[in-house]
């Protein structure tokens, strides 16, 4: 038996949706609300980038 693991161990996901959050104390919720606020504000940003090239995209091919 090795005393060092050779396996990388896996990072713990900051938050999975439907997660139990009865362990969690309220310093690690608001934590997690932050986070997930930082992503939603990430996944609004990607939006409004693809709603903007797409909306290139059709104002090119109407000329045309």
């Amino acid at each position: 038996m090795a005393i060092f693991d050779d396996d990388p161990r896996k990072k713990a996901r900051p938050h999975e949706i439907g997660q139990d959050l009865a362990l969690l104390s309220a310093g690690e919720l608001s934590e997690r609300i932050g986070i997930l606020r930082d992503e939603i504000a990430r996944l609004e940003a990607e939006l409004k980038a693809k709603d903007s090239t797409k909306s290139a995209a059709e104002a090119l091919f109407r000329r045309g």
